[in-house]
């Protein structure tokens, strides 16, 4: 896979890295662009795209623009820019909007990066290429990609029902939903092809929807 830089990428890198310096250097602009519950109840929905582009320091900025970095080719050379950018913009927005559908009632709930986004990009390049090899710093064997993308999505459900860390688990499950959804509707071919894997990367979703149903989230 060729990773050299697409001009669209560097674009949003370079959106992500300008927004995150002005955030680290201005608190108040950093205050008035991140996501809020309270504040976007209260109409300030631009905080729904803003936060997306604003980050806690610069090794939270580097993690998620490496990650889109190796990732996002896998998802451009198939579909092309226009796709990709779609799929980024969609993985933002689920991403956020299933955050914020949690967190309605928290006025006080705050968060910012890219990592919705980029979950989004991640899950869509799973998709297309499931068998793709990653690797983890504790694991010293390449993990099959969908065996990645699932252990992953069944770990955010967990961080959120148990509140883990720092980390908007939420807006990382939202994002994966968002680019599992959008790739399977620019790429329908996937359901000839890959009907299996598709089935596969589905089975965290599904249990996230069972465990709201029967209010077994919280």
């Amino acid at each position: 896979m060729n990773n050299n830089l697409d001009p669209v990428t560097i674009v949003i890198i370079a959106a992500n890295v300008i927004m995150s310096l002005k955030g680290f250097n201005d608190r108040s602009f950093f205050e008035q662009y991140k996501f809020n519950v309270g504040s976007i109840r209260r109409g300030e929905q631009i905080r729904m795209f803003s936060s997306a582009f604003l980050h806690a320091d610069p090794t939270h900025l580097l993690f998620n623009m490496v990650t889109l970095y190796f990732f996002a080719s896998y998802v451009i050379e198939p579909l092309g820019t226009l796709n990709f950018v779609i799929i980024y913009i969609a993985s933002l927005v689920f991403g956020n909007l299933l955050s914020l559908y949690f967190h309605k009632d928290e006025y006080w709930y705050s968060a910012i990066g890219a990592s919705g986004a980029v979950t989004g990009v991640l899950y869509s390049a799973i998709l297309i290429q499931p068998e793709m090899s990653l690797y983890m710093f504790f694991v010293p064997i390449p993990i099959p990609g969908y065996i990645f993308g699932i252990g992953y999505l069944l770990y955010s459900i967990y961080g959120m029902k148990n509140r883990i860390g720092n980390i908007g688990h939420d807006a990382h499950f939202g994002g994966a939903v968002g680019g599992y959804i959008v790739t399977l509707i620019l790429m329908p071919s996937l359901f000839k092809t890959d009907l299996g894997h598709i089935g596969l990367l589905a089975i965290p979703i599904i249990i996230l929807y069972v465990l709201y149903k029967t209010g077994k989230l919280n």
